[in-house]
């Protein structure tokens, strides 16, 4: 029985020509190569698995190639390449930063800088996981990185370039790897299959692509689990059991579903989603995930963002036309809202079924513009649909108000009242002799609306005429007592104590007294009482209401507070106690009591 040997390493690629999605990369290398332009020190950096190590062995395997091809590829027939095939170069060494990243192994890698290769052109160090390496390390491979000799060449490889010190980078021709894109990842996948002799689905394989996001290493890895528990049949549905794939099918559903307002099967289909084993969290990703693909295919421009087979491409498209632009829009909006209260939320399954309805109570079809509230006179604006075609889509109830004629200089005119048979247009005409009221017109329902005249109120301003209809408040000047005030005011703070029982007691606490002009001044401990708005509204009403009296104000004080106070002996505090109560003096007397020393 042979040994097996993984994808990610049974296929990896040995010239530049194999190098999957780093063509920009790799036509760069060649040329230097061409050119004679190669640096002392090269700097690979990107994600995880886009072939970084890959590109270094390459490119170290090339230049110390002996019989290039017409393409600069190696020969793999020199002894050059022979001894890497079989791993036993003597030109070429590779160091693993993570577990040899103290100074003395750097040490010991600049003393063997010195000694030429006896085989080949150039010496190649290869040094992975180059941002392991301590400080100390740095520093002492800085000389040797900057002047080496003529025959060494460096390639440093990393997945996190911003941990490597600038001193560093600055000796290094820096090149960045991009993630492999879906469509590639899915080419080469099928490249394997077919070199396996694997049936395969085109969605399937993008599955895979999409799930490695960008990492040809990953998608190999995934492809053999999968091949492992399918065989040599690889179908979607194989996919999406191994990885715990929501299937796309239940968002067409779901959709559908939302499309119709079938709030029964937005619900049955959620359950089956949670009876399944997916979390809520994931299906609120994945319908979100749908919709935007929904929005994309919906604009030829954008359909290069969707990452799918052909035959999935088309279903989306179908879908897509049935929904509108804003509906897509604010299901996405609501998505995202749900999406990022689920962790918060103690009934998750109510969260997303809550969100279900929400999506389902959007409208479908393209908000229609309301026609605002105008004069009656005024002609509304032409609404024009998606066509560009103009819809009216206002209907008057009643004729327009006709402009009321300007009042007649002399001889005003009493008109009598219309009858019932009279138009509305002659019924809403303002009375002559009475210039300042405002026409009224009746509406549909028979209630009166009054068109508001901005020129005609600015010029009753100028004029220092006053509207009718905006009498004076009636002034209500009862006198009242102290003892009234106190009732009033004692009265407001026990019915006020259930509402704000803080205010109250503050009010409370000092008695008010009456000053010129109806001002009651109270004392207060803190400002912070006084601008209690709802309380001191509340407050000036009750007394205006109980004391009749609506020219009432009130000033609020705070007690002076500034005297020190005064620490009071026994026999003090006892005389302060018989001036405020005498009778406490005659139950001492009584009693025959001393104060005791």
């Amino acid at each position: 029985m042979d040994n097996f040997i993984v994808s990610a390493r049974k296929y990896r690629p040995a010239t530049f020509r194999q190098v999957v999605g780093q063509q920009a990369i790799t036509s760069t290398l060649q040329n230097a190569i061409k050119n004679n332009h190669l640096a002392q020190a090269f700097l690979f950096t990107g994600p995880r698995g886009v072939g970084k190590t890959t590109c270094a062995r390459i490119l170290a395997k090339t230049i110390n190639c002996t019989n290039l091809n017409a393409d600069l590829e190696p020969c793999d027939q020199c002894e050059s390449c022979r001894s890497f095939n079989t791993n036993s170069s003597f030109n070429i060494h590779e160091l693993d930063a993570a577990s040899n990243n103290s100074v003395d192994d750097i040490r010991n890698l600049v003393e063997q800088v010195r000694i030429p290769p006896q085989v080949g052109k150039y010496k190649v160090y290869i040094i992975d996981e180059v941002h392991m390496l301590s400080t100390s390390a740095f520093n002492a491979f800085l000389k040797t990185l900057e002047e080496p000799p003529a025959y060494a060449k460096f390639i440093l490889a990393t997945t996190e370039k911003h941990k490597i010190i600038p001193t560093i980078l600055s000796r290094c021709q820096i090149f960045d790897f991009r993630r492999i894109t879906v469509e590639d990842t899915a080419n080469y996948l099928q490249y394997v299959a077919d070199n396996e002799h694997i049936t395969t689905d085109a969605e399937a394989l993008h599955i895979i692509a999409q799930k490695s996001d960008g990492a040809m290493r990953d998608a190999l890895s995934t492809f053999d689990q999968i091949v492992s528990y399918s065989g040599n049949n690889l179908t979607y549905k194989s996919v999406i059991e191994n990885l715990n794939i929501l299937d796309y099918e239940y968002f067409f559903r779901i959709t559908d579903s939302i499309l119709q307002r079938n709030i029964t099967d937005l619900l049955l289909v959620f359950n089956e989603v949670i009876e399944n084993g997916f979390d809520g969290q994931h299906f609120i990703m994945g319908l979100a995930e749908h919709l935007r693909s929904l929005l994309v295919m919906k604009n030829p421009e954008t359909i290069q963002l969707m990452h799918a087979s052909e035959q999935l491409k088309v279903r989306y498209k179908n879908q897509s036309s049935a929904c509108h632009q804003d509906f897509l829009f604010k299901a996405l909006d609501i998505c995202n809202q749900y999406d990022l209260k689920y962790k918060a939320s103690n009934n998750k399954r109510l969260h997303i079924e809550i969100a279900l309805l929400a999506l389902a109570d959007i409208n479908n079809q393209p908000a229609q513009v309301k026609a605002s509230v105008a004069p009656l006179t005024s002609k509304p604006e032409p609404i024009k649909n998606d066509a560009g075609e103009s819809k009216s889509t206002y209907q008057p109830v009643t004729k327009p108000v006709e402009k009321a004629p300007p009042p007649p200089v002399s001889k005003p005119e009493t008109q009598t009242p219309s009858s019932p048979a009279t138009p509305a247009a002659e019924r809403t005409k303002p009375e002559a002799a009475s210039p300042r009221k405002m026409p009224e017109s009746e509406t549909g329902n028979g209630k009166v609306m009054r068109n508001i005249s901005i020129k005609k109120s600015m010029d009753l301003i100028k004029n220092g005429k006053e509207n009718d209809d905006q009498k004076p408040v009636e002034v209500i000047d009862n006198p009242f007592t102290q003892q009234q005030l106190e009732t009033a005011w004692n009265t407001f703070c026990r019915a006020y104590e259930e509402k704000s029982p803080s205010f109250a007691n503050a009010l409370a606490k000092y008695v008010p007294a009456i000053g010129d002009k109806h001002v009651i001044t109270y004392k207060v401990d803190s400002l912070i009482i006084s601008k209690d708005t709802l309380g001191i509204s509340s407050l000036l009403e009750f007394l205006k209401k109980e004391l009749h009296n609506n020219q009432i104000t009130l000033t609020a004080t705070v007690p002076d507070k500034t005297e020190p106070k005064k620490a009071y002996t026994d026999r003090e505090k006892m005389e302060r106690l018989i001036e405020k109560y005498p009778a406490v003096q005659k139950l001492k007397d009584q009693f025959n009591l001393e104060i005791g020393f």
